[in-house]
């Protein structure tokens, strides 16, 4: 049962969610040979305060 885990910075719809755990999904039965239902993807918001790239939180980017 092949498990992906996907944290992103909070803000995408429920429908760009969707359509990523569907491609994530298709993405795995074609490479792996899974079967869709066999396959969970876990999706973690993550707060701009809370994710820093280059020694800057993103939540002071401008």
């Amino acid at each position: 049962m092949p498990t992906i885990r996907v944290e992103l910075l909070e803000g995408r719809t429920p429908e760009q969610k969707k359509n990523l755990v569907q491609a994530l999904t298709h993405a795995v039965v074609e490479t792996l040979g899974s079967k869709p239902e066999a396959v969970d993807v876990l999706l973690f918001d993550i707060k701009r305060s809370d994710w820093a790239t280059g020694g800057q939180l993103w939540s002071e980017r401008k």
